[in-house]
């Protein structure tokens, strides 16, 4: 029997797979790596975190400690002044019992000074490592986070760059210091303090019902935030600092927690309209009365 070559035609374009499928299993393989980062980027930072207060913590024990040491050694020297002040006024008319007090004042003394210097020695040795330590560890995080975040836009030119890329959303803001709350994006915000000196800020958010404070964050520090209604967690960043003012931009995910699953589901029997994914910029959102 002969092959029917309309037949096999057909057949072979079933078997490819439609525009509309591949479109929606980029964008779950693009949420799945954001995720993954994500996670990777929390994960890490807890152990760092959990790292630095172990140093930290027993760096402080031993610095209380030698300082105790020190106190101690103090007290024993002004005794042994004292004894000593009051065998130097003798003078003259000391005994060969009083000499060899005296003697033997001056070997303790002697003793005491130099275990003095060595205490004061390895304080100041602990607490350069200590410093040491705690640098190393801050860079790292930094570092870290750099990596995993991505670059920070300084500009309203490099906020639209990075919108461009269709994977998050930017919310613009011009926050005056207040007490008062305004929402930009997912997170209502207030400024409580602009340090121009420092180049830092406060700043009081509330999330999931909840007020959170950020005190003395730097020019260009990235804040993140996990809330229950966001798919990765939101980022607030602050790019310029004037008198009482601040302006920078809140970053958000552009998928919530339901349309993961449901982009989960389509990339294997799709039924909705892909999802725009467009890079323009999110206009800021009005603050609630």
């Amino acid at each position: 029997m002969e092959e029917n070559p309309e037949m096999s035609e057909n057949e072979r374009e079933g078997a490819r797979p439609s525009i509309e499928q591949t479109r929606w299993l980029i964008d779950f393989v693009i949420v799945l790596v954001v995720a993954v980062l994500a996670f990777a980027y929390g994960y890490q930072q807890h152990l760092k975190g959990r790292h630095l207060s172990a140093q930290e913590s027993l760096a402080n024990a031993t610095i209380d400690d030698l300082q105790r040491q020190l106190n101690n050694i103090a007290d024993k020297l002004n005794n042994v002044a004292a004894a000593k002040q009051a065998a130097t006024d003798a003078g003259a008319h000391a005994t060969k019992k009083q000499t060899a007090k005296k003697a033997a004042v001056d070997k303790r003394y002697t003793q005491l000074q130099t275990q003095l210097t060595d205490q004061q020695r390895q304080l100041k040795e602990t607490q350069n490592l200590v410093a040491k330590n705690h640098r190393e560890l801050e860079g790292s995080l930094n570092s870290t986070r750099d990596e995993l975040n991505g670059s920070i836009a300084k500009t309203h030119e490099e906020i639209v760059a990075l919108a461009r890329r269709g994977e998050r959303s930017y919310f613009e803001f011009d926050l005056a210091k207040s007490k008062e709350f305004q929402r930009f994006g997912p997170l209502p915000l207030s400024l409580r303090k602009a340090d121009t000196k420092h180049n830092s800020f406060d700043m009081a958010m509330i999330v999931d019902d909840n007020q959170l404070m950020k005190k003395k964050v730097n020019l260009y520090e990235p804040i993140w935030i996990h809330t229950e209604n966001e798919s990765q967690p939101v980022q607030v960043v602050v790019n310029r600092i004037t008198k009482d003012i601040v302006h920078g931009y809140v970053s958000a995910s552009k998928y919530k927690p339901s349309e993961l699953a449901t982009t989960s589901a389509s990339s294997v029997n799709p039924v909705a309209s892909p999802r725009n994914t467009g890079g323009a910029l999110t206009k800021r959102e009005q603050p609630k009365r």
